[in-house]
């Protein structure tokens, strides 16, 4: 199974992933354009598939442990032989506020990768991403889009059509 990009005239690409496995899939495929610093945010309702996409983005890294959505932790911290991976997940803030009381600035700051699931939660306190990753319901599967907000976010989505 291959995940099939379309590119729009503003650059943004999308596909549509029939199911987990093809979630999985993209997941992988992104770990290999991985760089250091990354800030990529997943939105989506419930259930649309942003911590498989994370699932299978650690498997190709290497990590063989239990992935789960920080739901309640806020944070899960994968470190891996290449990097430090940040798993955030903000889906219980109420206030933006809330993430500069959790003390996360410096993980976003740092050489780690940062996966955000529900970043809208902390709206106006994150840094701008590089990547934004938006997954949605569509039939037995999802609908993804991928759009890249700075030049770091367009040569990794540039390598991962490639």
């Amino acid at each position: 199974m291959t995940v099939a990009f379309q590119r729009n005239a503003s650059g943004e690409l999308s596909a549509h992933l029939e199911n987990e496995l093809a979630t999985l899939e993209l997941g992988a495929r992104l770990a290999a354009v991985l760089q250091g610093g990354l800030k990529i945010y997943l939105s989506g309702d419930l259930g649309a598939g942003k911590t498989t996409l994370v699932r299978g983005l650690l498997r190709a890294l290497g990590y063989r442990g239990r992935v789960k959505s920080p739901t309640f932790t806020l944070v899960e911290l994968y470190r891996l032989s290449s990097l430090n991976l940040y798993h955030f997940d903000f889906y219980r803030f109420g206030d933006p506020q809330e993430w500069i009381d959790a003390g996360f600035r410096e993980e976003f700051g740092g050489p780690g990768v940062c996966l955000v699931e529900w970043p809208e939660k902390a709206a106006g306190q994150l840094p701008p991403p590089d990547v934004r990753i938006r997954l949605d319901h569509a039939n037995a599967g999802r609908d993804v889009w991928l759009a890249a907000d700075t030049d770091e976010g367009r040569q990794c989505l540039e390598q991962l059509i490639r």
